[in-house]
């Protein structure tokens, strides 16, 4: 297994970028990743207003997987995640959902041990693994590490964890993949404008898929199989997600346009996953029990 270490980050998803990685389709890879800060905040005496704000937001990479054509996909899947020992949340003024409220920054340090992210001394929450900014080059001008897309980018999906498979639509030749703002911890919404931000590895497997063609990010796990939808509001972003969804199960199984969606409205949940950036983030998932019942034929996944 081959590991790219977090030397080699970018602050915008772009066409152009060089690779500092080259990968056969297949391969598996481990990567170091900053946190949202870029490392610049080793404790309580750090002031948000004295960091570089020009390095926020890092993704490493990007990585080239032979292979990935335009007009294909990347699939990823999420191996493992694990962080160093501490993490910072955040909210400031005009920031996040309560940001009007606000007057400046504030900050807050946290120690990670074992299975729990330690708030206080009498708050303990269980961790929540997942990675923030994870995509592949987008189509056009490149789009900036703090913005999500049709490329993925920071949908800070709450999802994007351990176990599931995502698939990139592909635009750029070897689809030119980065990873990170990770966190230990955050709840659907992100309404400070931070999770639990913690520095650590991810080790995902990069394949190529040729043969797909996607208009956005497609997402699955053990249960759930949906559709990320990143636009200007809430509800734009389901609207698009479920669309999407429609037409993948008339695509790939037995069944009206009609039936699809009645069905959906009865088993779809439509699911926040930020809405705190340029662009806010949904995701529409479907139990795979039901897909499997109408004969949902999917043959890219595990």
């Amino acid at each position: 297994m081959r590991e790219l270490n977090d030397d080699a980050v970018i602050y915008a998803f772009a066409s152009d970028l060089r690779p500092v990685m080259t990968v056969p389709s297949g391969e598996t890879v481990r990567i170091r990743t900053k946190d949202c800060f870029g490392n610049q905040l080793a404790g309580p005496e750090d002031e948000l207003d004295e960091i570089d704000w020009d390095a926020i937001n890092p993704a490493t990479g990007p990585i080239f997987v032979e292979g990935a054509v335009p007009g294909g996909a990347l699939k990823v899947d999420i191996r493992s995640i694990e962080f160093d020992g501490h993490a910072a949340c955040c909210t400031g003024k005009d920031e996040g959902v309560y940001g009007d409220k606000l007057d400046g920054w504030s900050t807050h340090f946290c120690q990670i041990e074992g299975d729990e992210l330690i708030w206080s001394e009498g708050v303990r929450i269980p961790l929540r693994p997942m990675i923030g900014v994870i995509g592949v080059a987008p189509e056009g001008d490149p789009v900036n590490c703090g913005t999500p897309g049709s490329h993925g980018g920071n949908m800070d999906n709450t999802a994007v964890t351990a176990g599931a498979t995502l698939y990139f639509p592909v635009v750029a030749s070897g689809a030119l993949f980065g990873l990170g703002d990770m966190h230990a911890v955050m709840g659907d919404g992100e309404v400070s404008v931070s999770g639990a931000e913690a520095p650590g590895w991810a080790t995902v497997t990069l394949t190529a898929l040729p043969e797909l063609s996607l208009a956005d990010p497609l997402i699955e796990d053990a249960q759930s199989f949906g559709v990320i939808a990143s636009a200007d509001s809430l509800d734009a972003a389901a609207d698009r997600a479920v669309h999407e969804m429609v037409d993948l199960m008339v695509a790939h199984a037995d069944i009206s346009a009609p039936d699809a969606v009645m069905l959906l409205s009865l088993v779809g949940d439509v699911q926040v996953c930020q809405m705190v950036d340029p662009q806010k983030t949904v995701r529409f998932m479907v139990p795979k029990r039901t897909l499997h019942d109408i004969g949902f034929h999917w043959p890219f996944g595990a």
